[in-house]
């Protein structure tokens, strides 16, 4: 608490930064944070709660009233104003059409028409907040009333200016350095007619998949995109650092699916909740476990002539499994990341199963000495050796298959292929290993 009331008084009469706020906030208590809450000035109160992770939000909302809320969403920008209006929504829903309520007209107007699409689209995380000119408005003219919106502050972090024609189209998008080399006294249409630079934008549309936005950003290397409906009418637009924060999120999610959990139920407070999307795939595992032990059974026999089957085992599964992990990571990510075409699909496989197979080979040698001289049988050696090349050769075959089919058939490659690889390894490792041993030592 002492540490907030510092920043505050030293920062008092500057800029504060929310993310600064945030940080202490966390590490205070329940009875700390609720006090705290109350400290902290209402025009960036919304920014601070949108900066702390999801589970701080419920004591936000009981210890602000509905006015200090209204407050705090009016002084968000658009596209952070449908985010706290949602968490709120999910949090308190009387609270939530208190505030909805409070907004003006347009406010309203613009959460609705945020709110309308769907998760994956461009249009839900863009801000209609932009500065626009006319193609036919005199430079000069822009200028000024730019810097009246800017001193009232009614638009920031504008270093692109949008020009449209009569009925909103857009046709330039000028970053302000340009702005500077133009005559002031002409029109941005003849401005641009003698100026030798390109001003055509790079836009997307309000209902493009929004991993394809952040594909331009990093193609393109982006600070701002404008977004256009099938009309080319301007509607708003996305900032880079919108763009952080869904590059953030996607590798989260990606994270997460990837060890069979939920992003979203793990960053809830519920722990049912969070069991619930775990335990689903952990059955799942347990099935495939059962499968594998199955496998197992078949060579029961085997196992009992030679106890040194049962001691080797775990080490082909398991160096299938790490292999096929380490296949299967790179592949998703490289997919994530949009460094793999279609026409690449061939090439990937190839590369991935040689790496697996040459690692293979190399441990298959180090593992059949080792098992030789243990158990002074040189066939055994033999058998491992080739149940480990077998085994690493399929890790890097599937690990790299199973991503790429999933993705053709429009699925997330991170979902499930975890344990889809391990099934295989696991089956594949036991039975090669105990398959071999059977025709070689008995």
């Amino acid at each position: 608490m002492d540490e907030l009331k510092s920043y505050l008084k030293l920062h008092s009469g500057s800029e504060l930064y929310p993310s600064d706020i945030a940080k202490i906030l966390r590490e205070l208590d329940e009875n700390e944070f609720s006090e705290a809450i109350k400290l902290i000035p209402k025009n960036i109160i919304g920014d601070v709660a949108l900066e702390l992770p999801d589970r701080y939000f419920d004591d936000i909302v009981e210890s602000l009233k509905v006015e200090d809320l209204t407050q705090a969403v009016r002084e968000l920008e658009s596209d952070d104003q449908v985010e706290f209006m949602q968490e709120l929504q999910d949090v308190d829903k009387y609270k939530a059409s208190k505030v909805f309520e409070n907004l003006d007209k347009d406010e309203q107007q613009e959460i609705t028409m945020l709110q309308s699409y769907n998760e994956d689209e461009a249009g839900a995380y863009m801000q209609t907040e932009l500065f626009t000119a006319k193609v036919d408005e005199v430079v000069q003219d822009a200028i000024k009333r730019f810097s009246k919106l800017k001193k009232a502050n009614e638009i920031e972090n504008v270093h692109t200016i949008f020009i449209t024609d009569d009925r909103n189209r857009l046709l330039y998008a000028i970053d302000l350095d340009d702005i500077l080399t133009f005559d002031f006294s002409l029109t941005f249409n003849q401005n641009i007619k003698d100026n030798r630079e390109n001003f055509e934008p790079i836009k997307a549309y309000d209902t493009e998949d929004i991993k394809e936005v952040v594909n331009y950003f990093k193609e393109y290397d982006l600070s701002v995109i404008p977004i256009v409906n099938r009309d080319n009418i301007l509607l708003g637009r996305i900032t880079s650092d919108d763009i952080y924060d869904i590059i953030n999120e996607q590798a989260t999610e990606q994270m997460y699916n990837l060890a069979g959990v939920d992003d979203e139920a793990e960053e809830d407070e519920d722990v049912f909740k969070a069991s619930k999307t775990r335990a689903t795939w952990l059955g799942i595992n347990l099935l495939t476990a059962i499968l594998a032990s199955i496998v197992i059974g078949f060579f029961q026999d085997t196992i009992n002539g030679m106890v040194a089957l049962a001691v080797l085992m775990p080490i082909v599964a398991s160096m299938g499994g790490n292999a096929g992990t380490q296949t299967l990571t790179v592949v998703v990510r490289q997919l994530a990341l949009g460094e793999i075409s279609h026409s690449e699909a061939t090439r990937i496989i190839k590369k991935e199963v040689t790496i697996s197979l040459l690692n293979g080979i190399l441990f298959a040698i180090i593992m059949g000495i080792i098992a030789s001289i243990w158990f002074n049988k040189g066939m055994l050696g033999v058998v491992i050796a080739l149940s480990m090349i077998v085994n690493l050769f399929m890790a890097g075959l599937f690990g790299s298959i199973i991503p790429l089919l999933l993705k053709k058939m429009s699925i997330d490659p991170a979902i499930g292929s975890t344990v889809i690889l391990t099934t295989i390894t696991d089956v594949v490792g036991f039975f090669s290993f105990l398959g071999l041993a059977t025709i070689i030592l008995l």
